[in-house]
């Protein structure tokens, strides 16, 4: 089986998602941004637009560094144009991940049902869940 080849959308996309993060690390000054970090860049098959996934440290500072990075977008993609060696750069767009506040969601739940169940004598985990014949 051939590797697969990847499209020139998807290697745009994640040298985007690499010049993306040092340009808001290094060089984006607006204290509303925050503590950000670049988690996923999709761009369209035509370049025109790129979608810049955010995961925000602060969840409650998350509109706010979104719509502060959706304002710099201009200034971004200017310092990306004089990086990267492309004709033009793909607009872009500040999107929030909210990935790791469901996933830590998710744990708080499960964390929760287990409590819950261990409060519970007659719950045994290893008993067989067959319907009650026995051999």
């Amino acid at each position: 089986m051939m590797p697969r080849e990847f499209t020139r959308s998807e290697r745009v996309a994640a040298q985007l998602r690499r010049d993306i993060a040092l340009v808001i690390q290094q060089q984006v000054r607006n204290p509303e941004v925050g503590f950000v970090s670049v988690s996923e860049v999709d761009v369209t098959r035509d370049i025109s637009l790129a979608r810049v996934y955010i995961t925000v440290f602060d969840p409650e500072q998350a509109a706010a560094s979104i719509k502060a990075l959706n304002k710099a977008a201009g200034f971004i993609r200017s310092r990306l144009g004089k990086e990267m060696r492309m004709r033009s750069v793909p607009e872009l767009r500040f999107l929030h991940d909210a990935s790791v506040e469901t996933g830590q969601a998710v744990d708080k739940l499960i964390a929760k049902a287990l409590h819950q169940d261990s409060q519970h004598p007659e719950w045994n985990p290893d008993a067989d869940s067959s319907d009650g014949d026995s051999e």
